[in-house]
């Protein structure tokens, strides 16, 4: 009388791109960290990023993905900055220039710094250049 459950073969499943891109964005930044590479670790970062939000928003967990961009940015902009203050004593442009030449983990810690800052602005600006 009321709702049948349906059968397996009336669903239809959709399939997500997400899982190889979250697959492809960790590849790439844990490679171009690991090998300080600083393009690679910021196109990886970058696509986790934007794939995580975006699988977040697919299952219906949040009503837009851009403010969790935003915030998932910020995190990543505060990690690298923690990293940057743990290598750097003193007085932070004058230091970090200096010694970010010669100190790998200060580069990987301002390369995540820059990757959130990339997808925390990409996070404000897209959706009100797309809605225009």
């Amino acid at each position: 009388m009321g709702t049948e459950p349906q059968r397996t073969n009336d669903r239809y499943d959709k399939t997500s791109p997400w899982p190889i891109v979250v697959v492809l964005g960790l590849v790439l930044s844990e490679l171009g960290i690991l090998f300080n590479v600083y393009a690679a670790s910021i196109v990886g970062l970058v696509l986790f990023v934007a794939s995580v939000s975006g699988i977040v928003n697919e299952a219906g967990y949040v009503v837009s993905p851009w403010r969790l961009l935003v915030s998932l940015g910020a995190a990543l902009v505060v990690l690298g900055l923690l990293v940057v203050s743990l290598r750097v004593d003193g007085g932070f442009s004058a230091s970090v220039g200096a010694a970010a030449a010669a100190d790998s983990v200060l580069q990987r810690g301002l390369t995540i710094a820059a990757a959130g800052g990339i997808v925390s602005v990409s996070g404000i600006v897209v959706p009100r250049v797309v809605t225009r």
